[in-house]
């Protein structure tokens, strides 16, 4: 009990018996005990409602996640755009991009 031995409290008692009295003490001690009580009480009812709130939070996110899930499965799945065919596969590795290929040979180049 708060870290308190049993020689600790018989002192404490000692004490609080000579400077309150032996009237007046009993009297105290009831109404620390009933403040300690009411402390007690409405911590319990704070811890209660946090707990309650918590768990209440949690199930409308679960039901929304479900409602969220549910409605995925029943959605038809999306129609995916088929792919562009890769433009010029097949040119060179050392030709120009913006270079066009010659109609014609050029007859006298072949010559030289």
């Amino acid at each position: 009990m708060f870290g308190i031995g049993s020689t600790e409290l018989m002192v404490i008692l000692v004490v609080a018996i000579i400077v309150i009295g032996p009237t007046k003490l009993p009297k105290i001690a009831r109404g620390v005990g009933k403040a300690f009580g009411e402390f007690k009480r409405a911590s319990n009812d704070l811890k209660r409602t946090i707990d309650h709130e918590v768990d209440r939070i949690e199930r409308e996110e679960k039901t929304q996640k479900a409602k969220v899930e549910l409605l995925a499965e029943d959605a038809p799945a999306p129609k995916l755009a088929p792919e562009p065919a890769p433009a010029a596969a097949a040119a060179p590795a050392d030709a120009k991009p913006d270079a066009k290929p010659d109609p014609k040979p050029d007859p006298k180049k072949d010559q030289a």
